[in-house]
C-alpha cells in the first residue's frame, strides 16, 4: 500500500507535505559568468533537503553515486560505464589524429551532443570528491540499529524519459525501513540502485520517542562540506573554484583562472596536456555538476568570490591600454621585421620593452572604408598581437625589431598617447575543434549531394568552383596548397627564393598555421590578406588558399603588389 494513501502525510516535518517536482538547486553560475541574483541563493539544508543533496551525486544515467564519473564537452556528467559504445566519425579530417576519429554522444537526452573520445576524460576532481563522499557516508552509519526511517520512493518523469525508462521506472516506489539518518538513508539505497535519479522520497521516522534524527544529518553535511571545501581549490589561484570548468584531460579550474592560463600557453597546468579549446574560453560550458555541487554546499562562499572578483576586475575595464602600430599587415604566428625611426614609435618601442613586450600592428585604412562599429578610421578594424622576439637600438636611436604574430585582435575602442594610437582591444579566436569538425563533416556531405545531383543533370558540365572546393576535405584542401608550393619551388618563383625561406621558414604542415605561411611569403595586395584576419575557420582559410591559387595558376591576379617589411 502507497504510504501517501495509508499514512496520509503525517510524517516528521510538516513543510514537506507537498512534493514539488525534482530539480537542481538555482545555478549561481551559468554558462560563461555569474547570474544577477547571487547574493539571493540559499543552500541547501541537511535534514530537509536530504533527496536533493543526494540526487546532485548521482548520475543521471544509471541513477547510482557517481562512479569514476566524466564530465562531457558538454558539461553533463555520467559515469564511465554508463558512456554508449564509441563509433566512427564521418568526413572529418581536421584535425585527423587517433583520439579523434571515433566520438561518443552524449546519453542525456535532451543534449545527445558527439564528442570525440580523446575529450571523454575522466573527472580528476570530482572522482576524488565522490571517493571522499563515500568514505565519510560509511563513517556515519550508525553501530546499532536504534535510528529506524521509513523510506518511500515517489517516481517522477518528465518528457526527458523514454518509454522504456518510464516502463522500467513502473516498477519502482517501493518502501525501505533503514537505522540511519536522511542522508545516510537515502546515499545508501541510491547506492544499491533503488533510487531512480528524479524520484522524489518521502520521510517519516519510525522513533518510539520521536526523534528525527535531525542533528545526524547535521554533523555529516558539516563534514561534507568540509571535504568539498579542500577538494574543490584551484589549483591555479588556491581558492575556491568560481565557475568550474573542466578541460579534455578531466582536470578543472576556475573559468577566468583556465582562461590566463590559455592567453600564455595552450597546455594544461597540471598534466601538460594540450587543450584544443579557445583561449577565451568561449562557448566552453561549465561544469554543471560541480556548479550545482558548490552552490548547495556553500552558496556564501560563492556569492563572496564572485563579488570580490567583480571589484578586483572593474577598475581599468575600458582603459586603452594596447598601443598600436599603424603600418603593415602581420599574421599570427608569422615574423614581422621592423625598422623603427619616428620619435613617437621609438618611444612605443621603449614602453613595450619595459612592459610586456607586446603591441599591435594594424594595417592602414587606404580605402577609408567603414570599420564596423568603429566607423571610419586611419586603420583597418582586425590587427595581429606581435610579441618582440629581438631588440637592435642603433647609435643614432633608430632601432631594428624582431616580431612574431602572437594572435588576432578585433579593436573595439582607441585614442591617442604622445602621438601613436592605443586601443581596446579583443581576442579573435577560431572555433572550437567540435564546431570545426561538425561544418566540416556538414559542408562535405550536403556539397557532395549537390555535385552528384549536378552531375546526374548534366554529366559534360564541369562543377562550379566553390562547389568543388567545398567537396575537399579539410586535409585535401592543404594538400593542395603544398603541392602548388613544391610546383612554385621547382619553377624556382623569386618569391620562396632561400631568403625568404629562411625568414619564415618551410611551409608548416599544420592546416591552421598553413595559410598563414602562404600569405606571409606570397607578393599579392595586403587587403587579400587581410581577409584571412576576419575568418573564425581553418576550413575558410585553406578554401581562400586555394582561390588564391587557382587565380594566380590561372593568370588571373589583379595587377599590383604589396611591399614586404624586411
Amino acid at each position: 500500500m502507497n504510504l501517501l494513501q495509508s499514512k496520509g502525510c503525517s510524517f516528521a516535518d510538516s513543510e514537506e507535505q507537498s512534493l514539488p517536482p525534482p530539480q537542481d538547486p538555482p545555478a549561481l553560475m551559468v554558462g560563461n559568468g555569474l547570474s544577477a541574483d547571487t547574493q539571493e541563493q540559499v543552500g541547501l539544508t541537511a535534514h530537509r533537503d536530504a533527496r536533493q543533496l543526494v540526487r546532485l551525486i548521482q548520475c543521471p544515467q544509471c541513477s547510482k553515486p557517481f562512479g569514476s564519473p566524466v564530465t562531457l564537452p558538454c558539461g553533463h556528467t555520467v559515469c564511465r560505464t554508463c558512456l554508449p559504445l564509441p563509433r566512427p566519425r564521418a568526413n572529418i579530417s581536421y584535425p585527423n589524429t587517433p583520439d579523434r576519429q571515433l566520438g561518443i554522444t552524449c546519453p542525456i537526452s535532451l543534449c545527445r551532443a558527439e564528442h570525440p573520445t580523446g575529450e571523454c576524460s575522466v573527472d580528476v576532481t570530482l572522482t576524488k570528491l565522490m571517493e571522499l563522499i563515500k568514505t565519510e557516508v560509511s563513517k556515519h552509519r550508525p553501530m546499532t540499529e536504534d535510528t529506524p526511517t521509513l523510506m518511500e520512493e515517489v517516481v517522477q518523469w518528465d518528457e526527458s524519459h523514454s518509454m522504456r525508462e518510464k516502463e522500467e521506472m513502473q516498477d519502482t516506489g517501493h518502501q525501505s525501513v533503514l537505522h540511519s539518518s536522511r542522508l545516510v538513508s537515502t546515499f545508501t539505497i541510491a547506492n544499491i540502485g533503488k533510487l531512480h535519479h528524479t524520484s522524489d522520497v518521502v520521510y517519516q521516522s519510525k522513533s518510539t520517542a520521536g526523534d528525527d534524527y535531525h542533528e545526524l544529518d547535521t554533523a555529516l553535511l558539516n563534514r561534507l562540506r568540509e571535504l568539498a571545501h579542500k577538494e574543490l581549490d584551484c589549483l591555479v589561484c588556491y581558492n575556491m573554484m568560481l565557475d568550474p570548468t573542466t578541460t579534455a584531460c578531466g582536470h578543472t579550474f576556475c573559468r577566468r583562472c583556465l582562461a590566463r592560463v590559455m592567453d600564455h600557453s595552450n597546455i594544461c597546468p597540471i598534466c601538460r596536456r594540450d587543450l584544443h579549446i579557445p583561449a577565451s574560453l568561449q562557448n566552453q560550458p561549465s561544469n554543471a555538476r560541480l556548479v550545482a555541487l558548490l552552490n548547495s554546499l556553500c552558496p556564501d562562499l560563492v556569492a563572496a568570490r564572485a563579488a570580490a572578483l567583480s571589484l578586483e576586475e572593474q577598475p581599468g575595464e575600458d582603459v586603452l591600454s594596447t598601443p598600436l602600430f599603424v603600418c603593415t599587415l602581420s599574421l599570427p604566428s608569422m615574423p614581422t621585421f621592423l625598422h623603427i625611426f619616428e620619435p613617437r614609435y621609438r618611444l612605443m618601442m621603449r614602453r613595450c620593452l619595459e612592459g610586456n613586450r607586446q603591441f599591435g600592428m594594424a594595417l592602414y585604412n587606404r580605402s577609408s572604408a567603414p570599420q564596423g562599429e568603429l566607423g571610419t578610421t586611419p586603420f583597418v578594424e582586425y590587427g595581429t598581437l606581435l610579441e618582440i622576439v629581438n631588440f637592435e637600438l642603433l647609435p643614432d636611436g633608430r632601432s631594428f625589431v624582431e616580431t612574431k604574430g602572437v594572435s588576432r585582435f578585433r579593436v573595439r575602442d582607441h585614442g591617442m598617447l604622445d602621438g601613436y594610437v592605443v586601443g581596446r582591444i579583443e581576442r579573435v579566436e577560431d572555433v572550437s575543434l567540435a564546431e570545426e569538425e561538425r561544418l566540416e563533416a556538414e559542408e562535405t556531405t550536403t556539397a557532395l549531394a549537390l555535385a552528384t545531383k549536378a552531375q546526374n543533370q548534366n554529366p559534360q558540365s564541369p562543377l562550379p568552383h566553390e562547389l568543388a572546393l567545398d567537396i575537399l576535405s579539410t586535409h585535401d584542401l592543404l594538400v593542395r596548397g603544398m603541392e602548388f608550393i613544391e610546383r612554385m619551388r621547382a619553377n624556382s618563383a623569386p618569391w620562396l627564393s632561400a631568403r625568404i625561406v629562411e625568414a619564415y621558414d618551410g611551409p608548416p604542415n599544420d592546416p591552421a598555421l598553413f595559410p598563414y605561411w602562404f600569405a606571409a611569403v606570397l607578393p599579392i595586395a595586403e587587403e587579400e590578406k587581410y581577409l584571412l584576419l576576419r575568418t573564425t575557420r581553418v576550413r575558410e582559410r585553406l578554401k581562400m588558399v586555394n582561390r588564391w591559387i587557382r587565380r594566380i595558376e590561372g593568370q588571373r591576379w589583379p595587377s599590383g603588389s604589396a611591399c614586404t617589411i624586411l
